[in-house]
């Protein structure tokens, strides 16, 4: 697998560590290619993504429709 070397914030640093802390994913690398997954679904969708404030064509961001993802992911 092609190893590559991203930025993030610390936030975003936090946020990945808690989701692998409380079990939600196994692996830091295992968050990322869900996120990368959710961001070429909605790339693929035509939902194109304002890098400014990160907000989607039809109003919703990222974060609100990766939130439903883990609400269903949970629920299933």
């Amino acid at each position: 697998m092609p190893m590559v070397t991203v930025s993030i914030s610390p936030l975003q640093a936090a946020d990945i560590r808690q989701a692998v802390d409380d079990g939600s994913y196994a692996s830091s690398s295992e968050v990322v290619r869900e996120a990368l997954r959710l961001w070429d679904t909605a790339r693929k969708m035509g939902a194109p993504i304002d890098s400014g404030d990160g907000t989607v064509a039809n109003g919703r961001c990222v974060a609100d429709m990766f939130a439903d993802h883990e609400a269903e992911r949970r629920s299933a």
